[in-house]
């Protein structure tokens, strides 16, 4: 052989050492983890496990071919976000995919190795779940949901939609870092606005509704509802709540608007669970956690129920209608 045609020969093949490195790692089973803070028969849960792996699919991956997931739902309960995090270890995942601040720290005690994607996170840096945004450190990396001065949006909008609102009920988990430093940032903001805040815990549903019977005896009151395990949760008993009282209530994602709530401003949260799956697959193919920067949400949406609306007695102003992204008639 002429040595042109061998270094030609070495040169192609070296070449394809890359591409047949990347089929090898694609055509292998992998494992990915998933602990959701909802239950398992709750359908806004298994549509964002749903988005989760149309993203997995549209980056090449398909269940039982190249890639198995395993799913815990651990419905808010504390307890279970440890069981299932060290179940999930066991497991010896290539990835886990997680969400909300009890889950993730969940999942960090009980791995520092197994890469750690994270999905709708306040306040990532705050809460100490990453070193930093462009350089989160360590096993752990995903996308954030909102910033902590958001609630200060939702106090407005909920002054907008009900001007005459003095009084401002907050629900929120006080065991929840992300929830006491989005109280606060409502509470500085509320004197600007003319409004009086108070807070109602929400660890079980008995809670929730002894606190917002209470706070509904005095006229003139509102809603901001914290986006919490547990308020998703109970989602279905604080939107009675509010309709009963007559509360107008502001909430962070359309799904509460799609079951009866009043209004809604916050990042596409399927999208979010899409966008992940970008990340997971980076991750299966070699990319550190430690190297891939905490992502903001790039779609916000407002969505508002006119049906709502005027069961509560409120009309909703022309110039809230033409910003809203979605509205339920």
């Amino acid at each position: 052989m002429k040595r042109r045609e061998f270094i030609t020969l070495l040169g192609g093949a070296a070449a394809a050492w890359p591409l047949a490195a990347w089929a090898q790692r694609r055509d292998r089973m992998r494992r990915v983890g998933v602990l959701m803070h909802l239950a398992a028969d709750d359908p806004e849960g298994q549509s964002r496990v749903a988005a989760f792996l149309q993203g997995l699919q549209e980056a090449g991956w398909a269940v039982g071919r190249n890639v198995n997931i395993d799913v815990r739902w651990a419905a808010g309960e504390a307890d279970r976000f440890r069981k299932y995090a060290m179940e999930l270890v066991a497991l010896a995942p290539d990835v886990i995919l997680t969400s909300a601040p009890p889950s993730i720290r969940a999942m960090q005690e009980a791995t520092r190795t197994v890469p750690i994607v994270f999905v709708l996170v306040p306040d990532a840096v705050g809460t100490g779940i990453v070193d930093s945004l462009s350089r989160p450190g360590g096993n752990t990396t995903g996308f954030t949901s909102t910033e902590l001065g958001m609630p200060v949006k939702w106090l407005e909008l909920l002054k907008e939609i009900a001007p005459k609102m003095t009084r401002a009920a907050v629900l929120r988990d006080v065991a929840d870092a992300t929830a006491i430093g989005q109280f606060g940032a409502v509470k500085g903001a509320a004197p600007s606005f003319g409004v009086e805040i108070n807070a109602i815990g929400v660890r079980n549903a008995a809670e929730i509704e002894r606190g917002v019977t209470a706070f509904a005896r005095e006229p003139n009151g509102g809603l901001i509802v914290l986006p919490v395990p547990t308020t998703v949760i109970h989602r279905n008993l604080i939107i009675k709540l509010s309709a009963q009282h007559r509360l107008p209530a502001v909430y962070n994602s359309r799904y509460w608007i799609a079951e009866g709530g009043l209004v809604s401003y916050g990042p596409d949260v399927l999208d979010q669970y899409r966008r992940t799956a970008g990340y997971v697959d980076r991750i299966l193919n070699g990319t550190k956690p430690a190297d891939l920067p905490v992502q903001a949400p790039t779609k916000y949406e407002l969505v508002i129920n006119l049906k709502t609306a005027k069961a509560l007695g409120l009309t909703v102003p022309d110039s809230l209608l033409a910003r809203a992204d979605e509205v339920i008639e």
